[in-house]
């Protein structure tokens, strides 16, 4: 009886003529999500909570005078929806001609983020004009900011918020703000200063939610020159046992950047400062592409696989049967899968018959 008492409640709305149903606490927008209806957006991630500013997404509902925000206006039941006419489409069409007659520029190279493009591809789905309504602008760019990860265009920010919000309610640093209003309005990092003089941790998440690329990866960005096409290759970050999915950026299969993966299970689109910018390893003229082994010479030597690790196992032969099995710990890498950390486990206890295990990121 509990759990019947305490399921969502389900109701039924009309949408673009349609009966579907809803469960309750969901908006017009999740319910024309999962309808496949495209309902344009700017403000809108849906690991936030709804902001309802860009106002892109509003829809007619019968019985109400004005458009409302579809992303913040719950559903309810017998409620009469209309996501797309003549009307809606024409004030979709001007808040983008406002929007966009106050950016620098449309065209952002793909590889300043993930969600660089969304303002450029709204453009050019509703054939909206840059310069109609051209006059004053507000952002400055912070050119000055000399951190290695993040560039701050702000010449190209629309004041969608996403970057600020994203900062406060996924990664809780707080690290980003905004100053001032109307035309005067600015981000900033907290108290004004360079983002390395904040509690930015770097993780990127405010890059890659931006919609216009006034957020940016520097470190990508060095390849915006470079020809070739950009290449998306889904695998799992390598630096912790968290398992984060991210997609590689390539070019000419060059690794230039990479970008957390919105659906992946453990992140859901965040990352770390390693994950996000830390893979300039992969290939560093200096990476150790074969085993090597320190011969008598006392100088360390290229060898094949199976050399090195015969040489590693009479090395814990002699150790063993010099200075008895527990003189034997073995610590596993936090960079490692479960079955790696299973198998080293197993090596110590079965193989030298102690407990002597640990991992590298037990806190």
């Amino acid at each position: 009886m509990n759990a019947l008492k305490d399921s969502p409640k389900v109701g039924t709305m009309t949408l673009d003529g349609m009966a579907v149903e809803f469960t309750e606490g969901e908006t017009i927008y999740d319910v024309a999500q999962r309808q496949k209806k495209q309902i344009p957006t700017l403000c809108y991630d849906p690991r936030l909570e709804a902001f309802g500013a860009c106002r892109l997404c509003v829809v007619e509902v019968e019985g109400i005078r004005n458009p409302v925000a579809s992303c913040t206006t719950q559903a309810q039941p017998d409620m009469v929806v209309r996501t797309r006419t003549e009307a809606l489409e024409k004030h979709r069409k001007t808040l983008l001609e406002l929007v966009t007659s106050e950016n620098r520029q449309l065209s952002v190279d793909p590889l300043s983020g993930f969600a660089s493009q969304e303002l450029s591809n709204l453009v050019v789905q509703y054939d909206a004009a840059t310069g109609r309504f051209q006059g004053k602008q507000s952002g400055t760019s912070n050119k000055d900011d000399q951190n290695p990860f993040i560039l701050r265009d702000y010449d190209n920010c629309i004041s969608c918020y996403r970057c600020v919000r994203v900062c406060a309610e996924q990664e809780g640093d707080y690290a980003i703000n905004v100053k001032n209003r109307g035309f005067h309005t600015q981000i900033i990092a907290e108290f004004d200063n360079d983002l390395r003089d904040s509690s930015c941790t770097f993780c990127g998440q405010c890059v890659q939610t931006c919609p216009t690329g006034a957020l940016g990866d520097k470190k990508a960005l060095r390849a915006e020159a470079k020809p070739g096409e950009i290449t998306k290759t889904r695998t799992i970050c390598p630096y912790c046992g968290v398992g984060c999915s991210v997609d590689i950026l390539t070019k000419n299969e060059e690794i230039v950047g990479v970008q957390p993966a919105m659906d992946g299970p453990a992140n859901e689109g965040a990352l770390c400062i390693k994950g996000q910018f830390a893979f300039d390893f992969v290939q560093h003229e200096e990476r150790l592409k074969k085993p090597m082994i320190r011969r008598e010479d006392g100088e360390l030597h290229e060898c094949e696989w199976d050399e090195a690790l015969d040489f590693a196992a009479a090395g814990f032969r002699r150790v063993r049967d010099t200075h008895g099995r527990q003189s034997i710990y073995g610590v596993a890498s936090g960079r490692a899968p479960h079955e790696a950390a299973y198998t080293m486990q197993k090596f110590i206890r079965a193989s030298f018959g102690t407990n002597y295990i640990d991992n590298c990121s037990r806190s």
